[in-house]
Order: structure tokens, then C-alpha cells, then sequence
């Protein structure tokens, strides 16, 4: 069964990495007939206490504002020795001015010795359809985050989290569009607008 192809929309970001990367899962999938850009709307205020809370608020504001369908989505990196921080702060989580780089070093100076360095990506991605309907996925990668940053690819925490000894930034755009919590969670939408309901994807058994 073919999924709903949502007209017209808008990827509701305004963080250019993010938004080149939702667009190319979009495109692959064919959920999209046509990505509207240089659309501007008011700064969304992500104070939700749940990722996909943040999600809906950016989704919403989005559709308000440019009267379009608008796909948003929200992730963290969720760390078990940091009892799932930063988790939803994880955008700014070394603090109001937060920079990739500043991100990465203080999530690395937080697991300075620490031996236990497994973590999750989970991803949670709202679409919200002509008709107001908003549909709900989620998709998660599970990993380990690393001592240092190795790779050049990709952006935010992908130099130090690593997925079978490699890091995200160690992989091809490619092959990270094929595993990531991102990518997953746009498969997961694709399920989702066919049955118009809310779908949730668990990460495969290792």
C-alpha cells in the first residue's frame, strides 16, 4: 500500500543543517510533492518538557504562520551514565549560547572517566496535513558516545557518537541517511500517514 504524499510544506527548522537533512529524507521518500522555501515565521519558544511537545509547538506555529502543511521534528541525545541528559536540552546544552562545538565539549568533560557510554538519538517528527490533522513518529539510534571526535561529516554530537565503532561523522552523507534516528523517524512517518495515526519504530535487536 502507497503512503499519503502530503502537496505542499514547509520543513518548520531554521537551523540550515537540520533542514537540508529533513529535506533529503523527504525527497528520498517521496512524502513531499513540493518543499516551500525562504518562508519566515515568529522564533518558536521550545520550552515543552517532552521532544515531541517541542515538535508539535514548532509544527504548529509553522502551519499558523505560512498557512501551509509543516513538518517538524525534535531529537536528543539521551545518555545513560547522565541518567538520560541532555535529553531534551540537548540543542543547548552547554548553555544559551550553544555551539556544536560547545555542545560536544561539554557532554565529553561530563563522561571524563566514565566507562559507561552508552546513548540513544530518539527523534520524534510531527507532520501537520492540510486538514489539520497531525500525525506523530518516533524512531530512535542506539550507540555509544566516544573518547574524542573522529570524523567530518555530519553535524552536532555525530563526531563523538559512534554506531558499530564508527561515528556518524565518520560515515557518508549516505550511509547515514540509511540508519540514522532521523531517517528512521521519517520511514516511520511514512507508516504513519497511511494510517493516519500515531506510529512508534523501536530500534533494532543487536
Amino acid at each position: 500500500m502507497s503512503h499519503t504524499v502530503i502537496g505542499r510544506a514547509v520543513v518548520a527548522s531554521k537551523n540550515p543543517d537540520k533542514i537540508a537533512e529533513l529535506e533529503t529524507l523527504l525527497t528520498r521518500h517521496g512524502l513531499v510533492a513540493d518543499l516551500v522555501r525562504g518562508m519566515d515565521w515568529p522564533d518558536v519558544v521550545e520550552d515543552a518538557p517532552t521532544l515531541e511537545g517541542n515538535a508539535l509547538l514548532k509544527a504548529r506555529q509553522v502551519a499558523r504562520s505560512t498557512g501551509l502543511p509543516s513538518i517538524a521534528d525534535d531529537t536528543g541525545l539521551e545518555v545513560e551514565a547522565l541518567g538520560g541528559a541532555p535529553g531534551v536540552h540537548t540543542a543547548r546544552y552547554s548553555g544559551p549560547d550553544a555551539t556544536y562545538r560547545s555542545n560536544v565539549d561539554a557532554l565529553l568533560e561530563a563522561l571524563r572517566g566514565v566507562e559507561d557510554r552508552r546513548g540513544r538519538f530518539r527523534t520524534v517528527v510531527v507532520a501537520i496535513l492540510a486538514d489539520g490533522t497531525e500525525v506523530v513518529a518516533e524512531a530512535e539510534l542506539v550507540g555509544e558516545i566516544t573518547l574524542e571526535r573522529r570524523g567530518s561529516s555530519g553535524f552536532g554530537y555525530d563526531p563523538v557518537f559512534a554506531v558499530d565503532g564508527r561515528t556518524l561523522a565518520e560515515m557518508e552523507p549516505q550511509e547515514k541517511d540509511l540508519i540514522s534516528h532521523r531517517a528512521r523517524a521519517i520511514r516511520a512517518l511514512a507508516h504513519a500517514l497511511t494510517a493516519r495515526t500515531r506510529l512508534v519504530v523501536s530500534p533494532p535487536a543487536h
